[in-house]
């Protein structure tokens, strides 16, 4: 997404401005789960950039020691398939 705007503000003005906005923009996107970078070109050649990364979370590890429904084994009784006859 590319998103221009365009003012009325003399150079000066936006200098002042754009961090302000860049500080208000961040504020709103580092609440959504996306990366993103915002960057504000002013007419005056200065750059103003904030960039935000997703964290990657690890998949959950299921606790060794199950506080219930626990058959002494490590494992939840849903986990247990029980013996298996074998023939010989």
């Amino acid at each position: 997404m590319d998103i221009r705007f365009v003012s009325s503000l003399t150079s000066e003005d936006e200098k002042l401005f754009a961090p302000a906005l860049l500080k208000a923009v961040a504020a709103l996107l580092d609440q959504l789960p996306i990366a993103y970078t915002v960057r504000i070109e002013t007419t005056g050649a200065d750059v103003f950039q904030h960039a935000h990364a997703v964290a990657v979370e690890e998949p959950a590890k299921a606790d060794i020691f199950e506080s219930a429904g626990g058959n002494g084994n490590g494992r939840g009784t849903s986990h247990y398939l029980g013996r298996v006859a074998h023939s010989s």
